[in-house]
C-alpha cells in the first residue's frame, strides 16, 4: 500500500463522501414532502430490531476474528489482519447486516 497515490485516493473519498451525503439529503427532502411521518412506531421497531441483532452477529464476528487472528499469531508466528484492517472490516460487516437485517425487517408482513 505504500504505491498508493494518496491525493487521488483523497479525492475519490471526498467524492464519495459528497455523493452519499447528497443522496441522504435529497431522500430526506423527499419523505419530507411526501406527507407521510417520517418515523412511525413500525419503523421504530424495525430500527430497533435490526440494530438489536446487527450489534450482536457483529460482536460475535469480531470475537471470532480475533480468535483468527490470536491463532494465526500462535501458529504461523504472523498476524491474519492488521489492526486497522480488522476494525474497518469489523465496522463494514457489522453495517451490511444492520442494513441487511433493516430491509429484511421492513419487507415482512407480519413483524412482532
Amino acid at each position: 500500500m505504500t504505491n498508493l497515490p494518496w491525493s487521488g485516493a483523497s479525492m475519490g473519498i471526498l467524492a464519495t463522501i459528497v455523493i452519499i451525503g447528497v443522496f441522504v439529503f435529497w431522500r430526506i427532502l423527499k419523505e419530507m414532502r411526501s406527507g407521510f411521518p417520517l418515523k412511525d412506531e413500525r419503523t421504530q421497531r424495525v430500527s430497533g430490531k435490526a440494530a438489536f441483532y446487527a450489534f450482536h452477529l457483529g460482536s460475535y464476528f469480531m470475537i471470532a476474528l480475533m480468535l483468527g487472528n490470536i491463532l494465526s499469531r500462535e501458529l504461523r508466528g504472523a498476524y491474519l489482519l492488521d489492526g486497522w484492517y480488522a476494525l474497518i472490516f469489523s465496522i463494514i460487516v457489522q453495517s451490511l447486516m444492520y442494513i441487511g437485517f433493516r430491509l429484511y425487517f421492513e419487507r415482512k408482513e407480519d413483524f412482532q
